[in-house]
């Protein structure tokens, strides 16, 4: 049978964010993604946008039921070093990550998004 269709390797996850000043705070000021876009039925309804940063893309919506909080990504990265180092200078006050070599082999660091979001920075594998 002929394949009529293929698939990309992008897959853009959705986490779910309850307050728009801590969603600046972390994901724009903290981690320094840019706020590609967002939607609004009106003022008073929930908000759904996008961030980036270089290749990473994440939706992040107040929809209830668009996503469970708790979700966990791994997001690649290059030059972790750095990347870590630039955070800890930032002095954030609910993260300060720690650099830690996995037993498969990567440079990894955690941090918690104020949703309960876990974020696995890696490079390597």
């Amino acid at each position: 049978m002929e394949q009529v269709h293929s698939l990309t390797n992008e897959i853009i996850p959705i986490l779910r964010v309850f307050d728009r000043q801590k969603l600046k705070e972390f994901y724009l000021d903290f981690l320094d993604f840019n706020l590609d876009w967002k939607h609004q039925f009106d003022e008073n309804s929930p908000m759904y946008m996008q961030v980036s940063q270089q290749g990473c893309i994440l939706h992040l919506s107040e929809h209830h039921g668009d996503a469970s909080p708790g979700t966990t990504l791994r997001i690649r990265v290059h030059q972790i070093k750095e990347f870590q180092q630039q955070l800890l200078a930032k002095n954030y006050t609910y993260a300060r990550p720690g650099l830690e070599r996995s037993p498969w082999g990567t440079m990894e660091f955690t941090v918690h998004d104020p949703f309960g979001n876990k974020l696995i920075f890696y490079e390597g594998n």
